[in-house]
């Protein structure tokens, strides 16, 4: 069984470390990624099985990134879980087109429970 690759994208570093550990951990591929303005080139490359994308982020926001993957037929497919410290965040995400919202802060266990369900589906 080959390992489900997961481009993880978030400005904050430390929480792009952790993240990426946390799933590296969990025997997932990680791609981890600061610029929101990369995302849609490294999906086209990388064909990840899913997006952990940060809903606030400099120049492109994670809406803006979601709106973009969802409009065009060969990324629309990807499960997205959106990971935003926004009181508006579900909303937002789910307008955008998200899979999936978790709330910042969120545990470890919550993250990777959330990752398995999606990519299991």
């Amino acid at each position: 069984m080959s390992n489900k690759k997961i481009l993880v994208c978030d400005d904050d570093e430390g929480i792009l470390d952790m993240v990426s550990f946390i799933l590296e951990d969990s025997g997932y591929d990680v791609i981890p990624e600061r610029n929101s303005m990369n995302v849609y080139n490294l999906i086209v490359k990388e064909r990840p099985d899913l997006l952990l994308l940060d809903l606030w982020m400099p120049v492109l926001s994670g809406d803006q990134v979601l709106k973009v993957l969802k409009s065009n037929p060969e990324t629309s497919g990807l499960p997205v879980i959106v990971v935003s410290a926004s009181t508006e965040g579900a909303k937002i995400a789910h307008d955008a087109g998200a899979s999936d919202f978790l709330a910042k802060p969120f545990d470890i266990e919550q993250l990777v429970n959330r990752v398995q369900h999606m990519l299991a589906s």
